[in-house]
């Protein structure tokens, strides 16, 4: 653990540029990637959307890191039983290296399949059991399942690695935070208030305690967003244009199409990105951005820049931010 992570944006970049950046974020000292799982992007301007499980086969041989979804959710595109097969191949191809991301999902890129999108409390409970059906899976048995959500028939994984790929879980909530310590492996959050997080994280823990686990091993994710930029009101700006969505302070999960998110984005102007997206030039304030949730106990910690600098944003990071953290108590 004690890892900074890259974070893939997939709904800005194409693959092939993301691969490129991601080995050079190997090369500037990020120890991992969190590559996002969309169908569509937020807004039709940022412009790509491309199949993050076909690249992360690219990436599994073009670098050397810890690569995983941040986060695929289950049971809408993909049927439980698909991203077991899926997860056990990267897996077993990349032993040690591959984490499955899992979450409850947006409209934005689950209706396309024009079933019902259904409200939260539904949705919670189609993530528990499509996790229920993987880990059945993970085991290499027979696995027969019937729910009030999916069948499954007779079905077997018959490539498996040595060891099954830890499940992580994106939760915004308690009763998602306390079942995911209890279910899984460890905890995805995005930033938030210090008294939320801190919330999570004792959910999170006190599931894995009553599931007879030890919490301090379970990794504890993080992904923040930032804006850096050669001065503040650049990166302000470039926030405002490029990742709009970040500065729109409500419930995102039931927005189906990006031209819905383009409407929106009009109204978004650069002070709704405070405390949301860090949006300076200065590197001393991004090296106390990121120690601060480190301090929080947090012990992997994925950056995305939201802007089109990916290059130069990798490299400042490797070179100036991430040789100045500290790790441990």
């Amino acid at each position: 653990m004690s890892i900074v992570g890259y974070a893939a944006s997939f709904e800005q970049f194409h693959p092939t540029d993301l691969l490129n950046w991601s080995k050079l974020a190997e090369d500037k000292g990020f120890g991992a990637i969190m590559a996002s799982d969309h169908f569509h992007p937020w807004v039709p301007s940022q412009g790509h959307s491309a199949f993050v499980w076909s690249w992360m086969g690219a990436l599994g041989v073009e670098t050397s890191l810890k690569f995983g979804t941040g986060v695929t959710p289950p049971g809408y595109r993909y049927h439980p039983a698909i991203l077991a097969q899926a997860a056990c191949t990267l897996e077993a191809m990349f032993p040690g290296r591959f984490f499955l991301g899992l979450g409850a999902g947006e409209a934005l890129n689950e209706h396309i399949t024009g079933e019902y999108w259904p409200e939260a409390p539904v949705r919670l409970t189609r993530l528990a059991e499509s996790i229920e059906i993987i880990q059945k899976l993970f085991t290499g048995k027979v696995v027969k399942y019937k729910s009030e959500h999916f069948n499954v028939e007779s079905a077997r994984i018959y490539t498996l690695p040595d060891n099954p790929p830890p499940i992580y879980i994106a939760t915004a909530g308690p009763i998602q935070a306390y079942r995911t310590g209890k279910m899984t492996d460890g905890l995805i959050l995005v930033g938030a208030a210090d008294e939320k997080l801190k919330m999570l994280m004792e959910r999170f823990e006190k599931g894995a305690i009553e599931a007879g686990k030890d919490p301090s091993t379970m990794p504890k994710m993080i992904q923040v967003k930032v804006s850096l930029a050669d001065t503040d009101q650049d990166a302000i700006d470039q926030a405002v244009k490029d990742w709009p969505n970040g500065g729109m302070a409500f419930p995102k999960g039931d927005i189906r199409n990006p031209e819905d998110f383009e409407i929106m984005a009009k109204m978004v102007e650069g002070k709704h990105f405070k405390n949301r997206v860090l949006t300076t030039a200065d590197l001393d304030k991004h090296i106390e951005y990121l120690q601060h949730f480190i301090d929080l106990g947090f012990d992997e910690v994925y950056v995305h820049n939201v802007n089109r600098n990916q290059e130069a944003f990798i490299t400042t990071y490797g070179e100036k931010v991430i040789p100045n953290l500290k790790w441990g108590k």
